[in-house]
């Protein structure tokens, strides 16, 4: 009988760059750096009920949303974990309002990171799952010299390896370098990941939706029709779906990876740009998606294609199956938002 592979997450991204001559190992390093900080703060996520660290904090973010104690911590913990390896030469965080610099005594590097420490982190009291979502650019600024805004505000097509990290039940994290996706649950035994979900592809047809539908009334009017058309037995599946809605992106998305299934958040009268962050969450997830077999878009065009203008840019996504984002699109094109 064969035997399965012990494969750890640093053994996988190894063999990967033995298939790329080309590679110098610093995107290894890169993401061996945040597969400890996910580490970490999976402990902390864990034992947050035990000890001082949640509830709010005073303090108020970039989006004036108030940050948890969690939140800051996340946020410190990823950069202490990463300014120092010599893989970067910036960083931005969903929970910084400017661009992060490397300290002028650390060496720099080719690589850009940006991240949202601790996506769904409304939910962190009621103890439902969050995560940790990041994304790798090569840097557009000479080498050697401080990052810059420009290295930041770079499309979603130009990431290199993306990937989230879900803190639920069990700790697991997925990325993508571009070439297939793969997820590697943390055994808590001896520390560390090891690849459970290899080459994740996510379900070509699935009768999951995920969206607030408590925002029902100031959709789209296509948006509202396709949630009926959902709803609807007599559609062209010959059953209705299932609406199964989490409100953290991460692990909404993560379900819906594996078991198939649209993931909405659209624009609407009160955000007409939408809610979620382009760089920090759309861009991220878009990639990931797309190197499962998903597709990624605002209702218009590819996220993966947007040019972003600013850092903490917001956009719609519907993002999932193919074959429903292609049907969203169909009922949204036939409609126009009212005025």
């Amino acid at each position: 009988m064969h035997k399965p592979t012990f494969m750890t997450l640093t053994r996988h991204i190894l063999e990967g760059e033995r298939m790329h001559p080309e590679a110098t190992g610093e995107l290894s390093a890169l993401l061996h750096d945040l597969s400890l900080a996910a580490k970490v703060l999976s402990l902390e996520v864990n034992k947050a009920g035990l000890v001082d660290i949640l509830g709010l904090t005073d303090q108020s973010n970039v989006h004036g949303e108030t940050q948890k104690k969690l939140d800051i911590y996340a946020h410190d913990t990823l950069i202490r974990a990463m300014d120092h390896g010599g893989h970067l030469c910036v960083m931005a965080s969903e929970e910084e309002e400017d661009i992060i610099h490397i300290p002028p005594h650390y060496k720099v590097g080719k690589y850009v990171l940006l991240f949202d420490p601790l996506d769904g982190s409304s939910n962190i009291d009621a103890n439902i799952s969050i995560g940790t979502i990041f994304s790798i650019y090569r840097r557009l600024s000479p080498e050697g010299t401080p990052g810059t805004l420009e290295d930041c505000l770079q499309p979603g097509d130009k990431q290199v390896a993306a990937g989230y990290i879900v803190y639920g039940s069990s700790t697991i994290l997925v990325y993508s370098a571009g070439h297939g996706v793969h997820g590697f649950t943390l055994d808590p035994a001896f520390g560390e990941f090891i690849l459970s979900h290899p080459d994740i592809r996510i379900p070509e047809k699935s009768n999951i939706y995920s969206i607030n539908e408590g925002n029902y009334k100031y959709w789209h009017l296509g948006l509202k029709k396709y949630i009926k058309f959902l709803q609807d037995a007599d559609n062209i599946r010959g059953e209705a779906y299932t609406a199964r809605y989490i409100g953290s992106m991460v692990a909404d998305i993560h379900r819906n990876m594996l078991y198939g299934g649209v993931y909405m958040y659209p624009s609407d009268i009160r955000s007409p740009n939408g809610k979620l962050r382009l760089m920090y969450e759309c861009n991220p997830m878009a990639f990931i998606i797309e190197a499962a077999g998903g597709k990624a878009t605002d209702g218009k065009q590819r996220i993966l294609e947007i040019q972003p203008s600013s850092l903490h840019q917001r956009t719609p996504i519907f993002i999932g199956n193919a074959s429903e984002v292609d049907k969203v699109h169909e009922f949204l094109e036939t409609e126009i938002l009212p005025d």
